[in-house]
């Protein structure tokens, strides 16, 4: 696994998976799959650009976190790229993030792009909550999405 930290308004996290960009792509976007590896909510997503859902985890008051994250399908080319709006669902919280998964076929496999932009440097909540997201990007998220991927 690959991660760059240079942009502090960006966590990237690059990561080759085994399996066939179309079988990552169902991972991505059936919700019943999501629902095995992202948080509480993702069951209600659906791949329609302007679908809203609602996804819940743990609070996290040193992030400024209220622990329920509204969801917004901004943009999709299928099996290549979806991006998300993330907004935190407390309006006290400015946390505004863009989440941009890229598929690349490599091989018999995909390696696959997360791009989580909208942290602002100047905001030491926002950058606690960087250094939250990029760990759990980094090891917990694509960890329970092989998983996911390994069962199919």
């Amino acid at each position: 696994m690959n991660t760059a930290d240079d942009d502090l308004t960006t966590v990237r996290v690059e990561q080759f998976l085994p399996h066939p960009p179309a079988k990552v792509w169902r991972a991505l976007t059936e919700p019943a799959l999501l629902a095995q590896w992202q948080m509480p909510g993702s069951e209600n997503f659906r791949l329609e650009v302007g679908h809203r859902y609602t996804m819940t985890s743990v609070p996290r008051p040193n992030a400024r976190f209220s622990g329920t994250v509204e969801v917004r399908v901004l943009a999709y080319e299928p099996e290549r790229m979806l991006r998300v709006r993330w907004a935190d669902a407390d309006p006290a919280n400015p946390a505004d993030w863009t989440i941009t998964w890229t598929l690349e076929q490599e091989g018999r496999g995909t390696r696959l792009f997360l791009v989580h932009e909208g942290f602002d440097p100047d905001d030491p909540a926002q950058m606690m909550a960087r250094k939250i997201m990029h760990g759990g990007w980094s090891s917990h998220v694509m960890r329970a999405l092989g998983q996911t991927l390994d069962r199919l």
